[in-house]
C-alpha cells in the first residue's frame, strides 16, 4: 500500500498530518501480460479443465475447486501457496504483479 498523507490546518497556524493509505488496485493489462505464464496450464476464455481449472468467470463462482469462497483472499493465497501440482509463486511474483493479475482474473 503506498502512504499518502493528508494536511489539515489548525488554530495558530499549525497543520496536523494525517495519513491515508491508498487503496491497493491493480492493472488488468498488465495483469494479463503475468497470466501469460499461468496461460501454460489455466485457460482465461473458458472453465474447462486445461492441467489447472479453467478461470473464466473465476470471481463470480461461489466458490473454487478447493471448495472455498471464490474471493480475493482465497484466490491471493492459492497464487502465493500454490498447491495440486501448482508451484507456490509468493516469491516467483513481486506484489504489484500479483496485484494486477488478480485485477486481470477479476475481467474474465
Amino acid at each position: 500500500m503506498k502512504l499518502r498523507a493528508i494536511l489539515y490546518p489548525l488554530a495558530g497556524g499549525l497543520l496536523f498530518v494525517a495519513p491515508t493509505f491508498a487503496q491497493k488496485e491493480g492493472d488488468a493489462a498488465k495483469g494479463k501480460e503475468v497470466f501469460e505464464q499461468c496461460a501454460v496450464c489455466h485457460s482465461a476464455d473458458t472453465d474447462e479443465k486445461k492441467m489447472g481449472p479453467g478461470l473464466k468467470g473465476l470471481f463470480k463462482k461461489a466458490k473454487l475447486v478447493n471448495g472455498k469462497a471464490a474471493n480475493e483472499a482465497n484466490i491471493r493465497a492459492i497464487i502465493n501457496e500454490g498447491g495440486n501440482g501448482m508451484p507456490p509463486y509468493e516469491e516467483m511474483l513481486e506484489k504489484k504483479e500479483k496485484d494486477d493479475l488478480i485485477a486481470y482474473l477479476k475481467t474474465l
